[in-house]
């Protein structure tokens, strides 16, 4: 299992441009890293933003100008499209949502406007790492995969141990917070449950003896709708964040 998934990121590394998909993961990553250690609150804030700002945009990008092109286009065309836009998405995207999610997570926690956060954090990884884990299963048809069931059983009993060790200091946090957590979660579960699984999918569909171009074109007009449900959301958290810095202003 292992090998089978380096090789898929080295081949749709190779088909993105290895600079592209090195640069794409090592400079947001490195970003965050930078932020959540040494930078000083202000620097870590445009980190969060600026990781946002080209999340979003891309997504709502995506929905509301490429997709209606590509949408117009012929199948084979469609699909052709697909094949080179794909594989440069699938490093940039959850680069960039990793480094908004957890660069505003521990922001959250550095300004100290994020109580009970310990109860909280382990919800939202039991609530975002099963369903994503179910979705994986249920798109590549794995439920009796070993693999498939023993990857399912380290995040259930993970994420079940870290709420019980966490439960017992449960108590409610701010309004917001709640929001946005809910927010994150809906965001989390599409991206890496349903649209980076897609965009692996529409590989394997590229690189197969018989590539189909109707499989290609559906899952990639289906990925750039979910975009524009993304980029609803992520707007949602935008005006939730403005809440939390002026709403009492």
């Amino acid at each position: 299992m292992t090998a089978t998934i380096r090789g898929t990121i080295r081949g749709m590394a190779r088909r993105a441009n290895p600079a592209f998909a090195t640069g794409a993961v090592a400079i947001p990553l490195a970003a965050l890293l930078y932020a959540v250690t040494v930078a000083s609150v202000g620097r870590h804030i445009y980190v969060h933003v600026m990781a946002g700002v080209l999340w979003t945009g891309i997504d709502l990008f995506m929905a509301l100008v490429l997709g209606p092109v590509i949408g117009g286009l012929a199948v084979e065309t469609r699909a052709s499209v697909f094949q080179r836009f794909t594989p440069k998405m699938t490093f940039l995207m959850p680069s960039l949502a990793t480094v908004t999610i957890a660069g505003g997570i521990t922001l959250a926690l550095r300004l100290g406007v994020f109580p009970n956060a310990d109860p909280w954090l382990a919800l939202l990884t039991a609530a975002t790492l099963v369903p994503v884990v179910l979705l994986i299963g249920w798109q590549f048809d794995a439920f009796r995969d070993p693999r498939w069931l023993a990857a399912f059983g380290i995040v259930a009993v993970g994420s079940g141990a870290g709420l019980a060790l966490t439960l017992p200091s449960f108590a409610m946090t701010s309004t917001p917070i709640l929001a946005t957590l809910a927010i994150i979660t809906v965001l989390s579960v599409l991206g890496f449950g349903v649209l980076l699984p897609g965009e692996v999918r529409m590989y394997r569909e590229m690189t197969s003896e018989n590539p189909d171009s109707d499989v290609i074109s559906r899952i990639g007009m289906r990925n750039a709708k979910l975009s524009g449900v993304q980029g609803v959301f992520q707007l949602a958290i935008i005006a939730v964040m403005v809440y939390l810095r002026w709403g009492s202003l």
